[in-house]
C-alpha cells in the first residue's frame, strides 16, 4: 500500500484543518487506518484510528476535537482537526495496518505502511 498525506499548513489557534491520506496498491477497505504525529525532538505519537468496520479511537489529547473518517470509494482517510492548539503543531503521518489489536493501536510498530507526512503548524 502506498500512502500520500496532504492538507497540512499554517493556521491560527482555534482554526480547523482537514488532512487527507490517499491510498493505492491494495484493497483499502480491508485496512485499519491511523494518524500519528511527531513534533521535533519527540517520539511519534498516536492520534486516531479507524478500523475496517468504522470503529474509531482517539488519543487523549485530541478527543472531542479531531475526527477520523474514511471513504472507501475514494481510498482515502481523513482527519478533521477542530479547535487547533499550538501543541498540535507536528508532522502528521498516516499509517495502515492489515491487522491490528485494538489494545496496541498506539504502537507505531503495529502498522505496516506509512505515508510521507504533512506539516501542521498552529500559531498562538
Amino acid at each position: 500500500v502506498q500512502l500520500q498525506a496532504s492538507g497540512g499548513g499554517l493556521v491560527q489557534a482555534g482554526d480547523s484543518l482537514r488532512l487527507s491520506c490517499a491510498a493505492s496498491g491494495r484493497t483499502f477497505r480491508n485496512y485499519a487506518m491511523a494518524w500519528f504525529r511527531q513534533a521535533p525532538g519527540t517520539e511519534r505519537t498516536f492520534v486516531a484510528l479507524i478500523t475496517w468496520n468504522d470503529e474509531t479511537y482517539y488519543g487523549d489529547s485530541v478527543k472531542g476535537r479531531f475526527t477520523i473518517s474514511r471513504d472507501n470509494a475514494k481510498d482515502t482517510v481523513y482527519l478533521q482537526m477542530d479547535s487547533l492548539k499550538p501543541d498540535d503543531t507536528a508532522v502528521y503521518y498516516c499509517a495502515a495496518a492489515e491487522f491490528i489489536y485494538i489494545s496496541r493501536r498506539s504502537r507505531a510498530t503495529e502498522y505496516d505502511y506509512w505515508g510521507q507526512g504533512t506539516q501542521v503548524t498552529v500559531s498562538s
